[in-house]
């Protein structure tokens, strides 16, 4: 129904608009009780789909990518389409507007999206006011910088995010891999990277024995545009540092390959949907080969079908994430994917 009905008419419009007025349709529907309905439609309920990762137990391994959730509204209704986690952010210590509009495009012929959002959202604080109802749904907190913020003091921004979510998120993600920050992937080198996530790791001792609980884990999101001997730093800095795990991977500022208008495929921001389900699975398998699997891995970048997601699994992924496959398959996408997972157990 939402291919054959819902997506053609939404397709019509602004994206960054759709954006609004489908967050504003999801809440609307379920105030009215839908959620229950949503549940039953698209919930697939099985134990053998629990994930036990970094600690955490999952209820499935299909999660929605940051990006979507960024100001934390409706992580409980987007449950309700069953994901069996939500990461909310990226945000940062500051409110900010983002990059001039018009910053969404569809590539409706690649099955893509490109973005220059630049971490448009209302600030930490603000997260943290909506993460203070009840979950019904394991969620993680990624965090950024503010754009004004050279990347010299960028830690602090870090460490404002991290002490703000720490008691309201079952993990963390240190974002330094969007390409719409200017020089944020600056921070993916190896010296400030270890620097940044070494002071983050202390920081999580230190208020885990205040509020006396279990350290959160902290996972490092990746741009699928590092060269091999990058990624060997990454394995590195992982074992360094001794986080927790990796999410492969962000948007893509590569534009080989595209079928869609060369004005279009042209417009700067990351990259996302179809055209990266390769390299993105490229990137988990030379992580898990190359670590010998070390640590978890969660698979994003173009999972538009179960066999997407299932050849991420095999490459080495634990855990799975959606945006633009969500955009363009709709909720039944979660659900194909479950049910692949369980076909595959036997």
């Amino acid at each position: 129904m939402y291919k054959i009905l819902i997506r053609p008419v939404l397709f019509l419009f602004d994206p960054e608009a759709v954006h609004h007025f489908s967050f504003l349709a999801i809440k609307f529907f379920s105030r009215l009780g839908f959620g229950g309905l949503f549940r039953k439609v698209f919930v697939v309920n099985d134990p053998r789909l629990e994930r036990e990762v970094f600690g955490v137990k999952f209820k499935n391994p299909v999660g929605l990518a940051a990006g979507f959730d960024k100001d934390a509204k409706l992580y409980n209704e987007f449950s309700d389409f069953g994901f069996g986690f939500v990461e909310i952010g990226t945000v940062t210590p500051k409110p900010q507007p983002g990059n001039p509009k018009k910053r969404l495009f569809r590539l409706k012929e690649d099955k893509a999206v490109i973005n220059r959002m630049g971490f448009n959202n209302k600030g930490v604080f603000e997260a943290v006011e909506q993460l203070k109802k009840k979950h019904r749904v394991i969620i993680g907190g990624n965090i950024g910088k503010n754009k004004v913020t050279p990347n010299n003091e960028a830690i602090k921004d870090y460490l404002i995010c991290f002490e703000a979510l720490f008691d309201y998120v079952d993990y963390f993600v240190v974002n330094v891999s969007s390409p719409n920050t200017p020089g944020l992937r600056e921070l993916q080198d190896k010296e400030p990277l270890t620097k940044l996530l070494k002071k983050l790791k202390s920081q999580n001792a230190k208020l885990a024995k205040t509020s006396k609980v279990k350290e959160k884990p902290i996972l490092l999101k990746i741009a699928p545009d590092l060269t091999e001997d990058q990624l060997l730093d990454i394995i590195e800095i992982v074992a360094d540092t001794k986080i927790d795990g990796v999410i492969a991977t962000n948007t893509t500022i590569e534009r080989k390959g595209l079928k869609s208008h060369l004005i279009l495929s042209e417009e700067k921001g990351g990259l996302s949907g179809k055209p990266l389900t390769n390299r993105s699975t490229e990137v988990i398998r030379f992580l898990a080969d190359n670590s010998k699997k070390a640590f978890p891995i969660i698979g994003v970048g173009g999972i538009h079908s179960a066999e997407d997601a299932l050849e991420k699994l095999e490459a080495g992924a634990d855990l799975v994430q959606l945006y633009t496959g969500f955009i363009y398959e709709g909720p039944a996408l979660i659900k194909k994917i479950n049910k692949a997972i369980l076909q595959e157990m036997g």
